[in-house]
């Protein structure tokens, strides 16, 4: 037998093996383009509708934290004052005076109630309230009113002086009543809370 051409296209297009089965080969044009490509795990999946909208609520919860943050921030810094930066009652009869002896009785105050919450930034507010009753036979044009949260030796821990006439009313008629409320911030669940304390600082009369 002579040898065989290798180079002939039909024989090229087989291989011989030593136990006579044949193999067929690999056509001339075979590339590995035309192997199924796969996705590695480089390539990044697209995003779905659902993973847009995960996205979208993450980003607005948080936006909503900031801005709660910022607005207990706010309100925190424009209830701050103490007694010393109350605005006061300019020419008002006050305690030690004849006229404070003689009228003050007169300006009742009802036992005084209060509620207290604990706000986000960890303080406890604590808004005391009363109601004011004219009986002195005049109409006050002033008024001044002390809120105070004291220990069990009567020491005040928390406390504030407030103009509510005429700030938060014009004025008050006589056998006449009003409401007043006062908030005190800044304490903390081991302050000494022991009573409340609201009592006439101040007060005038009109004419």
């Amino acid at each position: 037998m002579g040898s065989r051409n290798t180079h002939d296209p039909l024989v090229s297009n087989y291989l011989s093996l030593n136990d006579g089965r044949r193999l067929t080969a690999l056509p001339n044009d075979f590339s590995v383009s035309t192997i199924p490509h796969t996705m590695t795990t480089s390539e990044k999946r697209p995003e779905t509708p659902a993973d847009s909208r995960r996205t979208m609520i993450i980003i607005v919860a948080v936006g909503a934290a900031i801005v709660i943050a910022l607005f207990f921030y706010i309100l925190m810094r424009s209830t701050r004052s103490t007694s010393g930066g109350e605005p006061t009652l300019q020419g008002a009869i006050r305690p030690g005076s004849a006229e404070f002896d003689q009228h003050g009785p007169n300006i009742k105050l009802d036992d005084p109630e209060a509620e207290e919450a604990k706000r986000a930034l960890g303080d406890i507010v604590m808004s005391l309230h009363t109601t004011v009753r004219n009986i002195t036979g005049k109409t006050l044009n002033g008024l001044e009113i002390r809120a105070a949260v004291v220990d069990h030796q009567g020491k005040a821990v928390k406390e504030r002086t407030v103009v509510v006439i005429p700030i938060r009313q014009a004025e008050l008629e006589p056998n006449k009543t009003m409401k007043v409320q006062v908030m005190l911030e800044g304490m903390s669940d081991t302050d000494d809370r022991a009573n409340i304390k609201m009592e006439v600082t101040g007060f005038s009369f009109k004419g």
